[in-house]
């Protein structure tokens, strides 16, 4: 049975150590643990442990924010993140009257509104633990200002408050489920075009594209008045979103030129496809950092998607490794090779070649690609795999790969392959390029190359005992080019079906 293959290309991380540092360094992750090392016996928090306003100010002043409106709400939303991840702890107001009534409770600040703060065991994590424990706190400071972003726009809270205090939700005409799911996808397009063409995606994304990638329907020509309206709505609300989310680290972001929305609807014509690169930027620009892309994956994996990332095969055995990379872009291929080779080391590489050319046996529909893939993996290999190689050379399935490995590193004492090894080798070779999905191209080239190697190709190469012969054949008379070789080849298929049924 062939691979299966990943939803998602595999993405190259950075090591854990340079994501932590990137995390500690995250503007909005700084501020909560300053103010999560500034919070002392005086600090008071409000009922649902939001600090109290009248610390606000001081909040700022320590975070070197002005002192205005906007320097309290990041100093605000500072606190909050601490709160979240665990940098600070606050007690509500019912429970730190029920510690002041027992003796022995915790030592704590009662606060206004009765609630208490002490420092958070995950604090001490940030300078004592490891690179894995500053990312996991990080990542539960990510989860919190996801919800931030995907929270309501209050325009006049007071108009939702009933007269008995109640809140009426429904008015809000707002699904959080439906939010977090518009925003959650729009992060993974922006996930998938940072990891397009091997990586040749980093460059920012205009924000008209990254709406129009949710909004505009794919079969879609030319859009509706009705949806470059909803592009706008989308792109408005984007903008305010990558506005909170990248201080927590993950996305570098140039928000909406403010001038451009003066006019109603101006925006709107900004996804239309007549804007020039420069107007574009002023549309807004963003772009996944290196953190964004450990975050979103990890977002990812939590939710059940198949996110596989350079390194994920590394401590295991040969058939996982050549069955993960079934489908890999050969440069994230030859990357994950080399890290599971690396874990082997030069006093393994015999062992490592005798596991990966083990594992590359087989008659099922994903054989022909592991061999190709273990033919690739052995290029990888130094010369102290030779031994592993020879010992195949018998083999009917692995003698033709242990040839090309040993010729290709001028060995001596190769033994010429007998002519039905040749032609068993190419039909592997072609099943796995087939199965592969390379371009057209160069598998048209591969095809009519190995035909013309041998005269009489398509009068011997039926009888082959491949599992894939009489497919290989059938594509064989798709894909060459002259007339008459593809006519020999459909006959030869024939042929091959035959001798199978009879």
């Amino acid at each position: 049975m062939s691979a299966e293959r990943p939803s998602l290309p595999p993405v190259r991380l950075n090591s854990e150590a340079e994501l932590a540092r990137d995390a500690l360094a995250a503007p909005l992750f700084v501020r909560a643990v300053k103010l999560a090392r500034w919070a002392g016996p005086d600090t008071r928090v409000g009922a649902g442990g939001e600090l109290a306003e009248t610390q606000l100010p001081a909040a700022a002043e320590h975070l070197g924010l002005p002192a205005d409106e906007d320097g309290a709400a990041c100093a605000s939303e500072a606190w909050r993140l601490a709160v979240d991840t665990g940098l600070l702890d606050v007690t509500d107001p019912e429970e730190a009257e029920d510690d002041q009534e027992h003796p022995g409770a915790d030592e704590g600040t009662v606060g206004e509104a009765g609630g208490t703060v002490t420092t958070g065991e995950n604090l001490a994590l940030l300078t004592g633990g490891s690179p894995q424990d500053v990312l996991s706190i990080w990542l539960d400071g990510l989860d919190a200002v996801h919800a931030d972003a995907t929270a309501p726009v209050l325009d006049d809270f007071a108009d939702l408050v009933g007269e008995d205090g109640s809140i009426d939700f429904d008015a809000l005409d707002w699904d959080p489920e439906a939010e977090a799911e518009f925003l959650d996808g729009v992060l993974g397009n922006l996930y998938l075009l940072t990891l397009a063409d091997n990586g040749a995606g980093e460059g920012p994304v205009p924000l008209p594209a990254l709406a129009a990638s949710m909004i505009v329907p794919d079969d879609m020509g030319e859009p509706t008045d009705d949806i470059l309206e909803q592009v706008s709505e989308a792109m408005m609300r984007l903008d305010d979103q990558f506005r909170l989310l990248e201080p927590i680290g993950i996305v570098e972001y140039r928000p909406v030129d403010e001038a451009l929305l003066v006019e109603e609807g101006e925006a709107a014509d900004a996804s239309a496809a007549g804007a020039d690169d420069e107007d574009v930027t002023r549309y807004g620009m963003v772009r996944l950092t290196p953190l964004g892309l450990y975050g979103i994956r990890a977002r990812m994996l939590e939710a059940g998607v198949d996110a596989p990332a350079v390194g994920d095969l590394a401590g295991k055995g040969a058939d996982a490794l050549l069955d993960g990379i079934a489908h890999y872009p050969e440069s994230a291929a030859r990357a994950e090779v080399k890290l599971w080779l690396a874990g082997h080391g030069v006093e393994g590489a015999v062992s490592a070649a005798a596991e990966l050319l083990a594992a590359a046996r087989g008659t099922d529909e994903g054989a022909p690609l592991r061999r190709l893939h273990c033919q690739q993996a052995l290029a990888l290999a130094g010369p102290e795999a030779e031994p592993a190689v020879r010992a195949v050379l018998g083999d009917p399935e692995l003698g033709g790969l242990a040839r090309v490995w040993l010729a290709e590193r001028g060995a001596a004492d190769v033994p010429a392959p007998p002519q039905d090894l040749i032609f068993w080798l190419a039909i592997d070779t072609i099943a796995a390029q087939l199965d592969a999905d390379g371009e057209l191209d160069e598998l048209q080239g591969l095809v009519e190359g190995l035909s013309a190697q041998h005269s009489g190709f398509f009068d011997e190469v039926w009888r082959v005992d491949h599992p894939a012969t009489a497919d290989v054949l059938e594509a064989m008379g798709r894909l060459h080019s002259d007339k008459k070789a593809a006519k020999d080849a459909r006959k030869a298929a024939f042929k091959a079906r035959s001798h199978v049924g009879g």
